[in-house]
């Protein structure tokens, strides 16, 4: 549905986006991760073809988006980052003015402006002026207008970002549900993002992609994946005893929440042993608990060291 190949974008000596490539199949939501400044807008703005790239190509279901733009752009629904509109118009107007630049006819339009409207809970606020709503409720006039043609690629540049956790639920919620039928590329920096909606993540930094894996993939490349965590009253005896099963490396602990981790050594599973060994010995535990890794870990460590890519998945 979408393929970038050795995209890049320079602006004189800066390099807003370097060799990047990557392919996203139907049906999966792409998660496009980095810090403030990555690239990862400039990467979106090439995909949906508002910027023009200075190296590369970016092909959206088989149309090139600089040799076939509008093709390209009827298959694309796109949401800028902060959700840009008229704000002096009211959310009915916007929407007809959308279907009209979608070209959009007869039953058809009906249909189109009736199902966003529903989808988005936007009945209630259409003849408001979009410049008077709520931040979350101009982003989901965003995300309505990125939907109205029923695009078969969907990219959402920040889609949650400056809302509150209730706003951030229900776009997540709207993402999950468009998803079933969609192929969508949602850029963000907030790590819990990409538990939330995403089938798989590029992390990008400095312009370059430097990793490319499911979640699940990313949080094993965690010092804390397979790791032990625990809470007691006992924390000098169970730090000791955590420190005498045989497949465990350190033992730390947090001197705030007074909580121990017990890391393994590489191909060790320490989780039982250590279960049985508390146990054997009576200790007090109030939370005993195996750790995925944690994901936020991983990226800083990928994004804070020098610029290694990885091969595209």
């Amino acid at each position: 549905m979408i393929e970038v190949s050795h995209l890049g974008k320079r602006y004189g000596d800066i390099v807003a986006a370097d060799d990047v490539t990557f392919s996203v199949a139907p049906g999966q939501v792409l998660g496009f991760l980095g810090p403030n400044g990555a690239g990862k807008s400039t990467c979106m703005k090439m995909i949906a073809g508002f910027l023009a790239p200075t190296t590369g190509t970016a092909r959206v279901c088989g149309f090139d988006v600089q040799e076939q733009p509008l093709e390209a752009k009827r298959a694309i629904g796109y949401l800028p980052e902060g959700a840009p509109s008229y704000g002096e118009m009211r959310v009915a107007d916007f929407l007809r003015f959308i279907a009209d630049v979608r070209q959009l006819q007869g039953a058809q339009r009906t249909q189109r402006l009736q199902d966003a409207v529903e989808r988005l809970s936007l009945g209630d606020v259409l003849g408001q002026p979009i410049e008077t709503l709520s931040k979350g409720f101009r982003r989901r006039v965003g995300i309505a207008q990125a939907i109205l043609h029923d695009p078969a690629v969907l990219i959402l540049d920040e889609p949650t970002d400056g809302l509150d956790p209730n706003q951030k639920h229900e776009v997540r919620a709207l993402i999950n549900a468009l998803a079933k039928d969609k192929t969508i590329v949602v850029s963000t920096h907030i790590l819990e993002e990409v538990h939330a909606v995403c089938t798989r993540a590029i992390i990008i930094a400095r312009g370059r992609i430097l990793a490319d894996a499911t979640p699940d993939e990313l949080e094993t490349r965690s010092r804390y994946h397979g790791a032990v965590s625990l809470s007691t009253t006992e924390t000098a005896q169970a730090r000791e005893l955590l420190a005498s099963v045989a497949g465990v490396a350190e033992v730390t602990l947090d001197e705030q929440d007074q909580r121990l981790t017990a890391f393994p050594k590489k191909g060790a599973s320490i989780f039982d042993p250590i279960a049985q060994l508390l146990r054997e010995k009576k200790v007090a535990v109030s939370e005993l608990a195996l750790e995925r890794g944690r994901l936020d870990e991983v990226f800083r460590s990928i994004t804070s060291a020098p610029a290694q890519p990885e091969a595209s998945a």
